[in-house]
C-alpha cells in the first residue's frame, strides 16, 4: 500500500471500543444540508401560498435538495474521478437552482429579502464546489 495509514483512512477515525465515531465537520455537506432545509421550507410556503406555480416549486425542490444529496454521495466515491463527477452534478444543480430563484424573484413570487438570502447561500455553495473541483483537478 502506498502512503501512510492517514492517507488510507482519510477522514475515518479509529476509536476505542465503546467510543462512537464522530466524523469531521465538512463545510460543503453542512452548508448544502442547511440550504436543502431552506428549499424544503420554500417549497412548503409556495405550495401553501402559490399553488399556481407548483411545477416550478417542484423543480426548485428537486434541484435545490439534489445539491446536498450529490455532495453526500461524493464523500463515498470509489475514485477521485467519481468524486469529481458527483460534485460536478452538485454544481450543475446549484446553477439550476439559481435559475429558478431568479425566475421566482423576477415574476414576483419571492420578495427581495427572501431572494437575496437564498441567492447568497446558493452563491456560497457554487463558490465552494467550484474551488473543490478546481483543487481536485489539480491533484
Amino acid at each position: 500500500m502506498n502512503g501512510d495509514m492517514e492517507d488510507f483512512l482519510g477522514d475515518f477515525e479509529v476509536t476505542e471500543p465503546g467510543n462512537p465515531y464522530v466524523p469531521k465537520p465538512n463545510a460543503v455537506l453542512e452548508k448544502s444540508f442547511s440550504f436543502s432545509v431552506r428549499i424544503v421550507n420554500l417549497y412548503k410556503w409556495l405550495f401553501k401560498n402559490h399553488k399556481d406555480i407548483l411545477p416550478i416549486a417542484r423543480q426548485i425542490l428537486r434541484s435545490g435538495t439534489s445539491i446536498g444529496a450529490n455532495a453526500e454521495e461524493a464523500v463515498s466515491a470509489y475514485s477521485k474521478k467519481e468524486f469529481a463527477a458527483k460534485l460536478q452534478i452538485s454544481l450543475k444543480e446549484s446553477r439550476e437552482t439559481d435559475y429558478w430563484l431568479r425566475l421566482l424573484h423576477t415574476t414576483g413570487y419571492l420578495d427581495n429579502a427572501m431572494f437575496n438570502s437564498l441567492k447568497d447561500d446558493n452563491k456560497e455553495l457554487i463558490r465552494m464546489l467550484t474551488t473543490i473541483l478546481k483543487t481536485t483537478k489539480q491533484e
